[in-house]
């Protein structure tokens, strides 16, 4: 077969999205006006919420959130260890103390029972990462968090509403997908999602922060949280300050820059309107690399389960039997083919960043080995067919072709 070129992840973007940037242009309002408003709405309509705040991305999503609970210095959060840098930084940022636990032996998430050992007076919230679009065992997080409520201890009138550690989901790979009929979104306590360039559904750079209704919360002040942390602490933003005689504000607190704008918001609005059908031709591309690699070494993590419905971010395989520079090897030669390949993640421990907070690898064995099989194949809406069987075909001749050892 002919050399191809196939990009690991390039975004889908038509003239939909061209002309609602257009339209942002043309109108005036090209900060947070109101296409974001409108795209907050729609966010919310799709996932189940009553509020949605948009963001410039996914990490400011989940920093803020530990913000407004109000966890900082003396408090811990519990992350996977398997995760990109944004799940874990966050809690730095605010000052609290990462814990960092081990995922599962045959599996991407974490282990609840080091979960559990884990948690102490001190915990606050827990974040599970939904790797690849693919849900996390929700009821089995929300009973270990009821379990440990007579020990939780709140540090605010937040912590003080949900009575018990709060659940933070990183979903920024997830947008779309649901867990026993729920929009993700509409299952964990609060859900942060990413529309960066390479995500399902993007707005260049982006994300989101919903949470799930409760009878204590009230949805409206808590927006309101939202807005001014993520505008400078001001009490208006600029859509409500065009109002007559409106011009009057306050700065509350000393707040952060990290809106989104209407031009980030015009190009997801589009992709909203095409997401079911972005969604459809991820799932298609899925079952064929499913259907090709049955019996091989090649084994994907599952995006197909009756509890529930993934995403399909991205195809994540472990390559049974190979080591870790077999694993490279496979890459090269893939680049050599014309696909990009690439892996999710370098466990936490292993960057340089964590092991100077005094994570060892040694200590989360699970993750190592998941690292070095992991591969990820292109999944994206702009392969077609013929890209599909050339990826299947070099990946199976190229794994093939190493030893391993078995």
């Amino acid at each position: 077969m002919k050399k191809r070129n196939i990009p690991f992840s390039p975004p889908d973007i038509t003239e939909e999205e061209i002309a609602e940037v257009v339209d942002a242009l043309k109108s005036g309002w090209i900060t947070t006006g109101p296409k974001t408003k409108q795209f907050e709405q729609e966010l919310s309509d799709y996932t189940g919420t009553n509020r949605t705040v948009c963001l410039n991305s996914a990490t400011a999503g989940l920093e803020l959130v530990l913000r407004v609970l109000g966890v900082g210095p003396g408090d811990e959060v519990i992350v996977p260890a398997m995760t990109y840098t944004a799940s874990c930084s966050v809690i730095e940022h605010v000052g609290a103390r990462p814990v960092i636990v081990d995922i599962q032996a045959n599996h991407f998430e974490m282990d609840y029972d080091a979960v559990e050992r884990a948690i102490t007076s001190r915990t606050k919230v827990i974040i599970p990462v939904e790797l690849a679009g693919i849900p996390c065992d929700h009821n089995r997080i929300l009973e270990i968090v009821e379990k440990h409520r007579s020990t939780f201890v709140a540090a605010s009138p937040l912590q003080e509403v949900f009575g018990r550690i709060v659940v933070l989901s990183d979903s920024a790979h997830a947008f779309g997908a649901s867990y026993k009929g729920q929009k993700i979104g509409n299952v964990a306590d609060f859900t942060a999602f990413s529309f960066h360039a390479v995500k399902n559904l993007t707005t260049a750079e982006g994300g989101a922060v919903t949470w799930k209704a409760h009878p204590n919360l009230d949805d409206e002040d808590l927006y309101r949280q939202f807005q001014i942390f993520s505008l400078h602490g001001q009490t208006k933003d600029a859509l409500a300050k065009t109002k007559l005689g409106a011009w009057e504000y306050d700065i509350v607190i000393p707040g952060f820059k990290c809106n989104m704008t209407d031009i980030m918001a015009s190009i997801g609005l589009a992709q909203l309107k095409r997401y079911e059908g972005l969604l459809e031709r991820r799932a298609e591309i899925v079952a064929a690399y499913n259907q090709s690699f049955e019996g091989t070494r090649i084994q994907p993590l599952q995006h197909f389960h009756a509890d529930y419905v993934s995403s399909m971010h991205l195809y994540i395989t472990h390559i049974e039997g190979v080591t870790l520079a077999e694993r490279n090897q496979i890459i090269e030669k893939m680049a050599e083919a014309g696909i990009a390949c690439n892996v999710h993640y370098k466990p936490l421990p292993l960057l340089t960043a964590y092991a100077n907070m005094g994570f060892d690898i040694q200590d989360y064995p699970n993750a190592y080995r998941y690292f070095e099989h992991t591969l990820t194949l292109p999944l994206h809406t702009q392969l077609s067919d013929e890209d599909v069987v050339y990826i299947i075909e070099n990946v199976k001749e190229i794994v093939a072709s190493v030893k391993g050892t078995i």
